[in-house]
Formats: structure tokens, sequence, C-alpha cells
């Protein structure tokens, strides 16, 4: 989730998030050398919409702050996993 945070998410941020999409969507985290050009295609394509998909979206909800939502990530994770946050 990169919408509607305080500071927003940073072009760090955003390609990974696509780096993320396109190896879940090629079943490969490293493409062979023949798919390794389409694969790095994919990632600046995927940046590109990403970025003007967070640009162009609207919102009343006041921006969510980083520290918080990782925090309570971390609690839900602990209690899915029975990990101690």
């Amino acid at each position: 989730m990169l919408h509607n945070f305080e500071p927003p998410a940073t072009e760090d941020e955003v390609e990974a998030a696509a780096l993320q999409y396109v190896r879940k969507v090629s079943g490969t985290t490293k493409p062979s050398a023949a798919n390794q050009e389409a694969f790095d295609e994919a990632v600046r394509a995927v940046t590109e919409a990403t970025r003007v998909l967070l640009e162009s979206l609207t919102t009343k909800a006041p921006p969510r702050d980083r520290e918080v939502e990782a925090a309570k990530a971390k609690a839900r994770a602990a209690e899915r996993y029975g990990v101690r946050a």
C-alpha cells in the first residue's frame, strides 16, 4: 500500500512495488538472460503506471503515518505467526 502516506511514497518505494509485482506475475525473482530485457521493461512500465495512479488518486481521509502503520503491520504479523512483536 503506497497511497495516502505522509510523507508520500518515494521513487524507490514505487519501483520496489513494481519489481515485486513483476516478480509475482512472471514467477521468478531472477529472469534468465534471454528474458532480462523484457523483465526490466516491465518493471519500468509498472513503475510509471504506479506513479501515474498515485498522482491521480484523491481521498478525504487524513494521511497515514508510516511509523504507526508499520507498528500495526508488525502486530498483525506477530498475531498471525505467533511471533513476539
